[in-house]
């Protein structure tokens, strides 16, 4: 992916949010063990990520990114813990950075907050933090231990000074209004703006202001959407699978987009028929996970479900799909009042029989519907 591609490898190269990198700077010079993190927060795209990565590659040190998608429980909080206090093999030093902290906090069953405090304190090496929401209440011991740095949108001005040298590294002419449009359509977020110019631009020698139709109308709920887009429209496997990433949804739900999309996207019968049986395999491993907990076939899911319905295709579609919204959410979403009294009920049952709701479910119920209609 271009994100990737042309993502800054120094501090000289990072775009903008001068205030963030002077006051990031100063705490890093100054850092000893025992200090105190830095808790970043502020839009998606506006470099959070990209700041401590580009330092970490300027300083030749080991960059260790966690997320709440790695972090399942206290034992593997522990493990990161350990990660904390171990000098690295083959580089000078080591950088943590712990992204959607709200959400690790959240997946630890009990004292999620202790145990980030306490690694925090212990830990050998610099710790920075993200927050998508900083003034979450679970949050607030956390936060008045952290110095808060914001970051704020780009500007349009420093958006389309990025996408004019990615077009000059990859040898593409855009007319003049295509630059300037991409940049207002990404309202100061620089990751859709690449991945927007890479949609439209990518194996062409010039972009035109109709090649943009493809894009459509950036919706509100922008991350899915745009994950979407990358899916389907990327020819590469590896950039359809980085393409949730960074989603504010789980893959769960994820799947269930792509699943309600495919035939919106793809005409030709093969096509879609090569996405749906992707699909249909990255469902095993997502039922697998379901029934054992065997979560390391997760990654067999995700790269199914993306890279696999991605090169379904034999050429990118250059058209504007309205992406739907998954019917089953839908259903879901009309009937959680009438689901919530059925399991209600469901858990009476089960305790005045002594046995699960999933026993009175599948061999009670049918005969207590039969005896009800008597």
């Amino acid at each position: 992916m271009w994100t990737i591609e042309y993502r800054p490898k120094s501090l000289k190269e990072f775009v903008n949010q001068q205030e963030a990198v002077n006051t990031f700077l100063r705490w890093i010079k100054s850092w000893k063990p025992g200090d105190n993190p830095l808790l970043f927060y502020g839009p998606p795209g506006t470099g959070k990520t990209c700041l401590i990565q580009a330092y970490a590659q300027e300083k030749n040190l080991e960059f260790i990114e966690t997320n709440a998608s790695d972090v399942r429980s206290a034992k593997a909080l522990e493990t990161i813990a350990t990660s904390t206090q171990q000098r690295p093999f083959l580089k000078k030093s080591k950088i943590f950075l712990f992204d959607e902290i709200e959400g690790i906090i959240g997946r630890v069953e009990v004292g999620g907050v202790r145990a980030i405090l306490e690694l925090i304190k212990k830990s050998s090496f610099p710790i920075v933090l993200i927050a998508n929401n900083p003034w979450d209440p679970k949050l607030r011991s956390l936060r008045e231990l952290c110095k808060l740095v914001e970051f704020k949108k780009i500007s349009i001005w420093d958006i389309e000074k990025r996408l004019k040298r990615i077009c000059e590294l990859e040898g593409t002419k855009p007319e003049k209004e295509v630059i300037r449009e991409l940049a207002k359509i990404s309202k100061g977020d620089l990751r859709a703006a690449i991945n927007d110019l890479e949609t439209v631009a990518r194996g062409k020698k010039k972009i035109t202001v109709e090649d943009l139709k493809i894009l459509g109308f950036r919706e509100k709920e922008i991350s899915v959407f745009d994950a979407l887009k990358i899916i389907f429209k990327t020819e590469k496997a590896l950039a359809a699978k980085l393409a949730i990433s960074n989603v504010d949804k789980d893959p769960e739900e994820i799947f269930l987009w792509i699943e309600n999309n495919i035939a919106n996207e793809y005409e030709k019968p093969e096509e879609i028929a090569n996405a749906y049986d992707a699909l249909s395999k990255a469902d095993l491993f997502r039922q697998w996970i379901r029934l054992r907990q065997e979560w390391r076939f997760k990654g067999y899911m995700i790269d199914l479900m993306t890279a696999g319905v991605s090169q379904a295709k034999k050429a990118m579609y250059r058209k504007f799909v309205k992406y739907k919204y998954p019917s089953k959410l839908i259903v879901l979403g009309r009937t959680k009042i009438e689901r919530a009294e059925e399991k209600e009920k469901l858990l009476e049952l089960a305790k005045q029989l002594h046995c699960s709701t999933r026993k009175v479910r599948s061999e009670f119920l049918p005969y207590l519907k039969i005896l009800a209609k008597t």
